[in-house]
């Protein structure tokens, strides 16, 4: 025993010399922004329901499309699909095993169709050829801006007990409200199962029943009816305090037992299952620091085998002793975090994936009779030969005492033994997360591995208001918008300079949605914190953004304004203005880079325009970028390389970091740069006129 400390203690010593010893690298050569942000080599790994045939997404002619091959010729692979535009972004098998279904939209718009694509002919048909919502008069409906509404589809149900029907949701009756239909996709024949003209959403079964309904309550809670003859009878409620945290997700085999997420009576949401004839409810799995985010399900018996929960990094818990042996031989397979996407419907077939963070996502084909894992590809080859840095998860208190946790990404140079601070203070980005009920998560992220290899530290934030850390993490951040979820990233800035991380007058913010939003705000609020920003599709008002929501959020209005604010009230219009970064322009002072696209229905294209507006009629220099043909964010790499090269050149003039330069990256993007393009070197030269 005490030879062994002895040795312990010698080798600890050794290891700080070591360690104390070493010096930093150099800087490692300047990496593409094509190769982190251009098209994946193949991504999406699936396998069809009778075990037959793989299918992945892959670029043809520079669009992503949708390949399959035989399973046991993966080289045989051909392209079934042929969008020209957009790419292929949401796809599954049917359960024919003989069709591939995928979902697009037109120019970022959301208005989602749904296609089905015979794998064998390669006809393609749009199931849901609908381009106008008729209201009850027969007219075309129009919205406040006079523009014709579209319709948007959303699979609602995908059953191995009717291969050739699926369940959707389609407004084209009203805007509001989604009707769920069986649709045939061998014919496009429409069945309509439940009109809706109150509902924000419904809860199906594998038999194709409506079994809830869910209506948002006036406190910002939930309540869940249950069909009772022509009319419906609540079932359950869900208190505001557990509204993002609680819901149903499935039913077992018999269609008796409802599983649940649900955060009743605890701080985290637990896993659960109620037996529906006796009312008995059972905790499967609870985890006392982190929500269950995830489950395992056996794709014909309905029993959940597997369930994860993610703190820090994910962690799954095993339910199902069948499956042990199977998770504990992946396990030895790669390196990363593992998980299964995909299992035929006879189960022997698995398709998993293998999460790093300083390298591309492994996938892998599993055969689980044999106990055989079989490399099928990485979805970024050139990847592979890199030097990437490494993800370090850290955990920050704020100033109220809450436990913030961070992922800080740094040059792997700088950080020779891997320690997670670097050998000198650094220029820092500070990156916002969108949502905000969403979070940052442990991983191969592109645009750590961008700034890092740029130079610079970078630092993702799950502040207040994130998911997955427990309600009452969650429901810190309401009515915190630009209150105490801001304070959180000032107080993760303020950890990183006081570690010697980063440099105090060299931070930039940055982000896409609320992280556009956290931009602006860093810019008006705190003016003097960061050197620049970075907002992408961000609102500058909360009270315009609340009064342009589009129509199918309607029924969960009561979300926002019981967690942001209440635009219909006069009290509550002054609240929103004081939290709104419009409202403080003449306050910015450093330089500021806006990114937006033109058909955004979530954050309209007018919320950078009147920002850009009141900051030229104060004379505030800003450069914006507008993309015509996309909307939430920039969907075609052509158009996701142009901007990001515009952030190269914006970063490295502010932050002194490295960057690439133009090159290529505008060929075939659609960028237009309204105003602005003189404050960033080169630019104006490379858009000509």
């Amino acid at each position: 025993m005490r030879r062994t400390a002895l040795i312990a203690v010698i080798a600890s010593v050794m290891a700080s010399v070591i360690s104390g010893c070493a010096q930093p690298d150099q800087p490692g050569p300047i990496i593409a922004r094509d190769v982190l942000f251009g098209n994946p080599d193949k991504a999406s790994l699936k396998v069809s329901p009778d075990g037959t045939k793989i299918s992945y997404r892959a670029p043809r002619d520079g669009v992503m499309n949708v390949w399959v091959a035989p399973a046991d010729d993966p080289s045989a692979a051909v392209c079934v699909t042929d969008d020209r535009l957009r790419g292929i972004r949401i796809y599954f098998w049917a359960y024919t095993s003989e069709h591939i279904i995928y979902l697009q939209d037109v120019g970022g718009d959301e208005n989602w169709q749904v296609h089905a694509v015979n794998v064998a002919t390669k006809e393609d048909r749009n199931l849901t050829p609908f381009d106008e919502i008729v209201g009850p008069d027969g007219e075309p409906m129009a919205g406040p801006d006079g523009k014709k509404l579209k319709p948007r589809a959303q699979v609602q149900e995908v059953s191995h007990k009717f291969r050739d029907e699926i369940l959707i949701g389609l407004n084209n009756r009203s805007p509001q409200f989604h009707d769920i239909h069986r649709l045939n996709i061998l014919t496009g024949d429409m069945t309509l199962v439940q009109k809706n003209d109150q509902f924000a959403g419904f809860q199906t079964d594998d038999d194709y029943q409506v079994r809830y309904a869910m209506k948002m309550t006036p406190d910002g809670g939930s309540e869940l009816f249950t069909p009772d003859g022509d009319g419906w009878k609540s079932f359950d409620k869900i208190p505001a305090a557990d509204m993002l945290t609680t819901g149903p997700i499935a039913f077992d085999k018999t269609g008796q037992v409802l599983y649940m997420i649900d955060s009743r009576g605890r701080d985290t949401a637990a896993l659960t299952s109620t037996d529906l004839q006796t009312s008995g409810k059972e905790v499967l799995y609870a985890n006392p620091r982190a929500d269950v985010s995830r489950i395992m399900m056996h794709p014909t018996e309905k029993t959940i085998q597997a369930v994860a929960s993610e703190y820090m990094r994910v962690d799954w818990k095993i339910l199902d002793a069948s499956i042990q042996s199977d998770i504990d031989y992946l396990e030895t397979v790669a390196d990363g975090d593992m998980d299964v996407v995909g299992r035929s419907l006879d189960d022997t077939t698995w398709t998993v994936q293998y999460v790093m963070d300083d390298g591309p996502v492994r996938y892998y084909l599993y055969d689980r009779p044999a106990k055989k894992a079989r490399f099928m590809f990485t979805n970024r080859r050139a990847l592979e030969e890199l030097k990437l840095s490494k993800m370090h998860p850290v955990s920050v208190e704020a100033r109220d005492g809450k436990t913030l946790i961070c992922y800080l990404t740094l040059p792997y140079w700088t950080d020779p033994d891997g320690d997670g601070r670097p050998a000198e203070p650094l220029p820092m980005v500070l990156w916002v997360h969108g949502g905000p009920w969403a979070r940052d998560a442990w991983g191969y992220n592109p645009y750590h591995q961008w700034m890092a290899n740029r130079g610079y530290a970078m630092l993702s934030v799950n502040f207040r208001g994130s998911t997955g850390f427990g309600k009452s993490f969650t429901n810190a951040g309401n009515l915190e918008w630009a209150g105490k979820m801001h304070d959180d990233l000032i107080d993760a800035v303020r950890w990183a300079v006081d570690s010697g991380i980063a440099k105090e007058d060299k931070v930039a913010i940055g982000g896409g949605s609320y992280g556009g939003y956290a931009t602006l705000v860093g810019l008006t609020f705190t003016p003097g914190v960061f050197a620049c920003g970075v907002d992408i599709v961000g609102p500058s008002s909360l009270q315009t953004l609340l009064e342009t929501i589009p129509p199918y959020w309607a029924p969960v209005l009561t979300l926002f304004t019981t967690r942001v604010g209440d635009h219909r009230t006069e009290e509550g219009r002054k609240f929103l203005a004081s939290r709104s970064p419009l409202t403080y322009v003449d306050r910015i002072t450093k330089p500021l880079l806006i990114g937006q696209g033109a058909n955004d229905p979530r954050v309209k294209q007018s919320e950078a325009d009147q920002i850009v507006e009141a900051m030229q009629a104060k004379s505030i220099p800003v450069t914006y970028v507008l993309y015509p043909d996309e909307g939430h964010g920039f969907a075609r790499p052509e158009n996701r390389l142009s901007f990001n090269a515009v952030v190269d050149l914006f970063l490295a003039e502010h932050l002194g970091g490295r960057s690439e330069p133009i090159g290529s990256d505008f060929e075939g993007s659609s960028i237009t740069v309204p105003t602005g393009a003189e404050q960033i070197p080169t630019l104006k030269d490379v858009l000509g006129d």
